[in-house]
């Protein structure tokens, strides 16, 4: 893809940044020395997480590295750092936004520099892991108290920042905030996990705690790890939202509430020394934080990305919202030269990742990193306000389960979705085919198959049978029916929103963002994953959040007082580029690159006599198997990078 860049209106505003990236090593059996020159490697792997500097801290048994981009206070907010209160060592990546408000509760304490970052090494120095409690913010942090001989991992509540660990054969914990600085160490074997690769064909992504390696994990989002030598290593869930429809706030109350907490929460997210700004798409969630913006700052920057073909081009609208509210507004142009960047985006995410719209995010990251170093973005607002389209199709399909006894849905239902034709030309209205296979399912396997990126019964075919066998019966939608088992509720939406936050926003959503963004050392902070807002949120009835079709419903109401009605009532485009065409072209076609390719071919899991005929039947435009191909094409991609 090449970009294009646009112009227009006032200079940017100043903003605060802690882009970071973390790594370290723990010895699980006693105080044998760390491998320097491994923790070193890994290091060098997060540079672009943080290009200003680096930092180091060893001690018997364990060893800390950092790598920062120093904003402000360059030397007092210097990691890794030592508290004043029991020589406990802090490294960590994120922002704590209420930091201010936290050191005046630090009793005993004399802080000595204007950072988050000590701010959050005396807290759990003093409080230890119930320190959490009192944050907001994104976070992953490694902390060290050398007094108890325990060392803390934690991750921050929705799932903003990332962070890896993985133990040796010779009982050592390895950490990272990204998985390549894990592998760089040369300490872990690497083998791939076929549980892992079930997941990804089915929903495009590895979910948590799973990556596509066998033994290397993520730390789920709102969990601690706390490991001492000889102790175990199992992660601990410190938060949950809790979707209680309890609220008894009137619809009008509850919108100009959520407006206030919005303001407030972005108002949080915009205390900052450096240039700041916003991804702007025509969506309702980037517009209401513009305007959220607005109300306290007057410089603004907005960054957009937009497609050469219409339908998938969101820049009129994006102009609309940066002009309303006075923004200084940077577009980019992603023309249809996808295979230029495909290699870049699977070395950039490390695993397997087959949401296309990974490709627009890098390029406005890189947009916006021209103009500013943190961006506020509209992330969340679907999960937590119900605006995705799937979230209506489920409920209307759980009424009709509710008719009929699951084993007569089956003899019904399932034979109909197995003989309906996929009809990819037809309208919408006439596409059954996924209706009837979800309706033959428990609810939770059909919102499975709601959010699964392919089609099951193609990918059924795309893998051969050897490696089903090696799944022996695994099935990638046991996640789905896992997360809505624990969501504390028999409340259908809030089942499926509850599913959502557990493995669709942390592994697919934000895993997107964080990696395309820290590729271009920018930091993305999203207002409406502020955890008050969360809970707040999980608090209102139903229909405050979808009615009929209409999804977003308080948020909407919210801010038509600033939007207007006609851009709240606007369809949304979405912000994925169109592969369906790009898989139909003469030149530069990303399904034509897996002809050359031996490195799919010799993974030994595809049936390749169907991905070729995949390629031949969605060129011909008779079926439409982007998506399935574009899986392949990222695999591929990802295979071929990491053996580089």
């Amino acid at each position: 893809m090449t970009l294009k860049n646009s112009a227009s209106g006032k200079r940017a505003t100043k903003s605060f940044l802690n882009v970071c990236g973390i790594a370290g090593i723990f010895d699980l059996r006693g105080e044998r020395d760390v491998d320097r020159r491994a923790l070193k490697a890994m290091n060098d792997q997060l540079i672009h997480r943080g290009p200003d500097g680096e930092g180091y801290y060893f001690a018997p048994g364990i060893g800390f590295a950092h790598r920062r981009l120093a904003i402000i206070d360059r030397e007092g907010g210097a990691q890794p750092f030592h508290t004043q209160t029991n020589e406990a060592v802090l490294s960590f990546n994120g922002e704590i936004y209420n930091y201010r408000d936290l050191a005046r509760g630090l009793t005993g304490v004399s802080l000595k520099t204007r950072s988050d970052t000590e701010v959050l090494a005396e807290g759990l120095a003093l409080q230890g892991p119930k320190f959490l409690h009192e944050l907001r913010g994104m976070f992953a942090i490694s902390f060290w108290d050398p007094t108890s001989k325990k060392l803390l991992l934690a991750r921050d509540r929705l799932g903003e920042r990332p962070l890896y660990y993985a133990t040796t054969n010779d009982g050592f914990l390895l950490f990272a905030s990204e998985i390549g600085a894990i592998i760089a160490s040369g300490l872990v074997e690497t083998g791939h996990d076929p549980r892992a690769i079930s997941d990804y064909f089915y929903y495009g992504y590895v979910p948590d705690p799973k990556t596509i390696y066998r033994g290397i994990y993520k730390l789920p989002p709102a969990h601690t790890l706390t490991v001492r030598s000889g102790g175990r290593v199992e992660p601990e869930r410190y938060w949950r939202p809790v979707f209680a429809n309890g609220s008894t706030l009137p619809f009008g109350d509850a919108s100009e509430q959520l407006r206030e907490k919005v303001d407030q929460a972005v108002s949080y997210q915009m205390v900052s020394d450096v240039p700041l700004g916003a991804f702007l798409s025509g969506g309702v969630d980037s517009a209401s934080i513009v305007s959220s913006m607005a109300e306290t700052n007057t410089d603004i920057i907005a960054c957009t990305i937009g497609f050469d073909q219409k339908s998938h081009d969101e820049r009129a609208a994006a102009r609309e919202i940066a002009s309303q509210f006075g923004a200084t507004h940077h577009e980019g142009m992603a023309e249809c030269d996808a295979t230029s960047l495909i290699d870049v985006i699977a070395t950039t995410y490390g695993e397997p990742f087959a949401d296309a719209s990974a490709l627009p995010s890098y390029l406005v990251a890189k947009i916006a990193r021209q103009h500013v170093t943190v961006a506020l973005s509209g992330d969340g607002g679907d999960e937590i306000f119900a605006g995705y389209r799937r979230y209506p199709f489920h409920l209307a399909e759980e009424k009709l389960r509710c008719l009929a006894p699951h084993a007569l849905r089956q003899m019904v239902f399932g034979p109909a979705g197995a003989l309906y034709p996929k009809l990819d030309w037809a309208p919408r209205p006439l596409r059954f085919k996924t209706t009837f296979q979800s309706l033959a399912q428990s609810s939770a396997a059909g919102y499975a198959s709601a959010v699964a990126i392919n089609l099951p019964d193609r990918i059924d075919k795309m893998l051969n049978g050897d490696f089903h066998r090696t799944l022996s019966g695994y099935q990638p939608q046991s996640i789905i029916s896992d997360a809505m088992d624990k969501a504390g509720t028999a409340d259908p939406l809030a089942r499926a929103q509850y599913a959502d936050l557990m493995t669709w926003l942390p592994g697919r959503m934000l895993t997107k963002v964080d990696r395309a963004s820290m590729a271009h050392s920018l930091e993305v902070r999203p207002p409406l994953l502020d955890h008050k807002i969360v809970e707040w949120a999980g608090s209102l009835p139903a229909n405050y959040k979808l009615e009929g079709h209409l999804g977003k419903r308080v948020l909407k109401e919210a801010f038509t007082p600033r939007l207007g009605e006609a851009f709240i009532a606007r369809k949304k485009q979405g912000f994925a580029p169109p592969i369906s065409e790009w898989m139909r072209r003469e030149n530069n076609n990303p399904a034509l690159r897996l002809n050359a390719s031996r490195h799919w071919r010799e993974a030994g899991i595809f049936n390749e006599k169907q991905i070729d005929k995949m390629i031949i039947d969605h060129k011909s435009g008779s079926t439409d198997c982007a998506q399935e191909l574009w899986s392949v094409v990222m695999f591929d991609a990802f295979l071929r990078t990491s053996r580089n």
